[in-house]
């Protein structure tokens, strides 16, 4: 079985370091169709400058944390909200169920109707509320006691008093790790960026698309540009791998 697992973990592990070794790749191992060449070039991050990536990282990294920010508010929210009685629940695991791009023809008209379309707002507003993010911090939630809000409570406190100074401090290793898994979910988005917006306001993974299309036989530009899309998440799910992977496993046995 540790075979298996090891053939396989090396199978999903080849691309990611032909990637990097593909963007550190001299110019020259491509001319001479040698890809034996030893040596580090940076070229290739240098080009990647008039390709639009690094405004579109900017982009991203902007969207995104506004993102994560509304749907850490939002999720807490909500969460509690079911956690005492609000029936949301089975709406909430419907919309899991549901892929976005089944809802960017619907999200494009209400976002036209509203002047929202090729606007910052396009890619922060219908995202900030996310049925994962509720899911996984009310299975967080249902571990506190009740008996530490009810006390809260005959003290005086008010609802979003018991959210933002009890449950909030309580739940931050379950927040920061649902935070990073919404992080990668919308850094990821690809179709979405490319139908709402223009190209002045495309996403990374937007621009990468884009080069594959483009440049598809320049491969040490793609190694680089696909290792610096990817970056963040890479260092996001080092980070905090063991919580990620408690956040899960606590939700799912739940």
């Amino acid at each position: 079985m540790r075979a298996i697992t090891a053939a396989f973990c090396l199978f999903v592990a080849l691309p990611i370091l032909w990637l990097v070794y593909a963007a550190f790749l001299p110019a020259e191992a491509l001319v001479q169709a040698n890809l034996a060449t030893f040596g580090v070039s940076f070229d290739n991050f240098a080009a990647l400058w008039g390709s639009g990536l690094w405004r579109a990282l900017g982009v991203s990294v902007s969207a995104t944390s506004l993102v994560v920010l509304g749907q850490l508010t939002f999720g807490l929210g909500a969460a509690y909200a079911i956690r005492n009685g609000f029936r949301l629940l089975g709406l909430v695991m419907v919309l899991l169920a549901l892929p976005t791009e089944l809802l960017i023809i619907p999200l494009y008209r209400q976002l036209q109707s509203l002047a929202l379309l090729d606007t910052l707002a396009a890619l922060i507003l219908p995202f900030l509320a996310s049925p994962l993010v509720i899911f996984l911090l009310l299975q967080a939630l249902r571990r506190i006691p009740r008996e530490t809000i009810e006390a809260a409570r005959l003290d005086g406190a008010g609802e979003l008093t018991i959210v933002g100074r009890i449950v909030a401090p309580m739940l931050r290793p379950e927040l920061l790790a649902t935070g990073v898994l919404a992080f990668a979910s919308h850094w990821n988005l690809v179709l979405y960026p490319r139908v709402m917006t223009s190209e002045s306001l495309w996403t990374v993974q937007a621009v990468l698309t884009e080069l594959l299309r483009t440049r598809p036989f320049e491969w040490g530009l793609l190694g680089a540009a696909a290792l610096v899309t990817s970056l963040p998440i890479l260092l996001l799910y080092s980070l905090f791998e063991k919580r990620i992977v408690q956040v899960f496993e606590a939700g799912f046995r739940s």
